[in-house]
């Protein structure tokens, strides 16, 4: 963490100096960015945005207060890797239950009426990700966020009591978005550049929009629970998938904390013409279910900190912001919609929480570009073309995996009623490792996504994947850091430039891009950052150095990767890196592939994905690139 910068203050340094304060009492009028709704798509959007001072964003939630206690628990490694970015990442691994190990359940081959273990596998396959997946209540992520953003620039704190009522673009103005709330009664007009509807499956914003969720019920109940009990199930503390011969299935979830779990039960099929059936289920059937199921063991439930009965159903919006199929072709969208505003699924893949606040972690940094006038409004575009085609994914995913959840286990002496075995159900839940850790999520040629005509050059940081983060040593101080680790929820793009190496061990190419981003006029650098800023505040450059950290010193290094920064122009020494690690290990260039031969260009977006690998001399394709998109001809001193 860097601090600092612009002259010593005492106090945390999660504090940042204010720009803006909040006041509780008076609900502004006028605002950059209106979020409806406090969810994790809207925490996550809400501390985004609340890093930019400049900005004024209000946050409103139609409950009287925030969340006590949140419904969904499992954070996917990659939203880890994504809090890390927030500086949260410590605070989620000490509150939160770490899932090491699955184990599966079935019936019993020599008496079918009692369940045996089958098998275990690892939650996370191996080298996914540096981080595990963890299991933290929604409400206490939530907090997180919010005292984040209550701590940034801007002060941004929620509003609570206050109902979006309806939104409206009316194309007029620089406020052109007419949002219609209510606060204690009484009904409020609230103008804003930019409406994000965030509040939930019964969107107001979704509504307004005139956008239906399209898919279908399952007709399928499960219930879920998180108890306190005792019992004498070995695998109480290890996240189970249990399939009982004719009782149903359960996917059992530890809790954070050492003595909670969470069960999902299943409840069997409901009779479609039977609209009230699921509200009939009571916590004791989910228990005496849940008893069923996991004979021979015992099940005493002391306390039920919460349970609820949900059907399965899998629903998409068709679009997710306010431009229809006639918009002009030069539109920009106002309105947005993300979480479970557009996409609803059922929970046990753990993918709801995850995947709606990588909607937001897409779109907050847009929203920033294009207002702070670093980016053409277009930009705005790509997160409805880029979110839909992830969430029918997600969707496709979710009725694999639910279907799978709810099938009976084979009988061999029925062979002909079909069903599932363990072996299947394993089977099934380690090919969708990926999407379930996170990782599903591949971005396609696009106006931010590039082509894969050098993807050999660094062939473990796919393009339109996240960057998998690795360790490298840093120059100045020889600390061993995870290079992913640097980069911050601050919309900057990332490029990390990965030396070549010629027969001579010098870096030829290496040395004359810098000095391209450094002179030339056409280098995004000198065109797209503001006269007086940081030579970093829009592009963040990182150069990894091959070899050791004692064959390079600052003194060796250009002055684009120890910058003068601030108001006192002190020197940032944390942006050199060298590939050998100082306390053993294997390299980056082996462990992501980068060719060492001719080094690579890496250019990252800053919601982490990669947007291109290039070659160091791929200048003209670097150029050509943010052009299509960024503004500004500003050339820095």
């Amino acid at each position: 963490m860097q601090y600092y910068l612009n002259g010593f203050r005492t106090g945390s340094p999660d504090i940042q100096p204010a720009q803006r304060e909040h006041d509780p009492e008076v609900l502004p009028t006028q605002v950059d960015v209106l979020i409806a709704g406090t969810g994790p798509a809207g925490a996550i959007l809400t501390a985004q945005l609340a890093e930019f001072g400049d900005l004024h964003t209000l946050v409103i939630e139609k409950n009287g207060e925030p969340l006590l206690m949140g419904h969904a628990d499992g954070v996917a490694c990659r939203t880890v890797e994504m809090f890390n970015a927030f500086g949260l990442a410590d605070r989620l691994l000490r509150e939160g239950y770490s899932v090491n190990e699955t184990v599966f359940w079935g019936p019993d081959a020599k008496d079918r009426s009692q369940i045996t273990r089958n098998s275990r596998v690892k939650d996370v396959a191996e080298g996914l990700s540096e981080y595990p997946h963890l299991i933290v209540n929604q409400a206490r992520l939530q907090d997180f966020l919010f005292d984040k953003a209550s701590k940034s620039p801007s002060r941004t704190a929620p509003y609570y009591g206050v109902e979006l009522i309806s939104v409206e673009n009316t194309n007029d103005g620089d406020y052109p978005v007419a949002a219609t709330v209510r606060r204690n009664g009484e009904e409020q007009q609230i103008q804003a550049k930019y409406v994000v509807g965030t509040d939930g499956a019964r969107s107001a914003v979704r509504r307004s929009l005139g956008i239906k969720l399209e898919g279908d019920a399952r007709n399928h109940a499960w219930g879920v629970m998180d108890i306190l009990a005792t019992t004498d199930f070995p695998d109480i503390r290890f996240k189970a998938a249990i399939q009982s011969a004719d009782g149903g299935n359960i996917l059992l979830i530890p809790r954070e904390g050492g003595y909670m779990v969470r069960m999902y039960v299943d409840m069997g099929d409901l009779d479609p013409e039977d609209r009230e059936a699921r509200s009939r289920f009571t916590s004791d059937q989910l228990i005496a279910t849940a008893q069923r199921i996991i004979h021979p063991y015992s099940l005493d439930v002391k306390e039920i900190a919460w349970w609820s009965v949900y059907e399965v159903g899998q629903r998409v919006a068709a679009r997710f912001d306010d431009l229809d199929a006639n918009a002009a072709p030069d539109a920009s969208p106002r309105i947005f919609i993300a979480g479970d505003a557009c996409h609803t699924h059922s929970a046990k893949a753990g993918q709801g929480m995850n995947v709606s606040m990588q909607d937001t972690f897409n779109l907050g940094w847009k929203l920033a570009a294009v207002l702070q006038g670093r980016a053409h409004s277009s930009l705005l575009r790509t997160y409805s073309e880029e979110r839909q085609a992830i969430a029918r994914e997600l969707i496709d995913f979710d009725t694999r995996w639910s279907k799978t959840m709810s099938t009976a286990p084979k009988d061999p002496g029925k062979p002909e009623a079909g069903g599932l075995d363990p072996n299947q159900v394993q089977e099934q839940f380690q090919r969708g490792g990926q999407f379930t850790a996170g990782f599903g999520t591949r971005y396609t040629p696009s106006l931010l996504t590039g082509g894969t005509e050098h993807q050999h050059l660094a062939a473990g940081f796919p393009v339109g994947e996240r960057f998998h983060s690795s360790d490298v040593t840093r120059i100045a101080d020889a600390q061993r850091i995870g290079l992913g680790h640097t980069a911050q929820a601050d919309g900057r793009w990332r490029l990390y430039a990965f030396a070549d190496r010629d027969a001579q061990g010098a870096s030829p190419k290496y040395d004359a891009l810098i000095q391209f981003l450094v002179e030339d006029p056409d280098s995004p650098l000198r065109r797209f950052t503001p006269a007086g800023a940081d030579v970093d505040a829009v592009f963040d450059l990182r150069g990894v150095h091959q070899g050791s950290h004692t064959e390079t010193t600052v003194a060796d290094l250009p002055a684009l990767l120890v910058p003068a920064k601030g108001k006192y122009g002190l020197r940032d020494y944390e942006k050199a890196f060298a590939s050998k690690l100082v306390d053993g290990g294997e390299e980056i260039y082996e462990v992501r592939g980068i060719d060492r031969v001719a080094g690579a260009l890496v250019v990252v977006r800053p919601d982490q994905y990669v947007s291109m690998v290039l070659p160091l001399d791929g200048t003209s394709a670097l150029t050509e690139f943010f052009a299509r998109f960024m503004a500004g001809t500003v050339v820095t001193a």
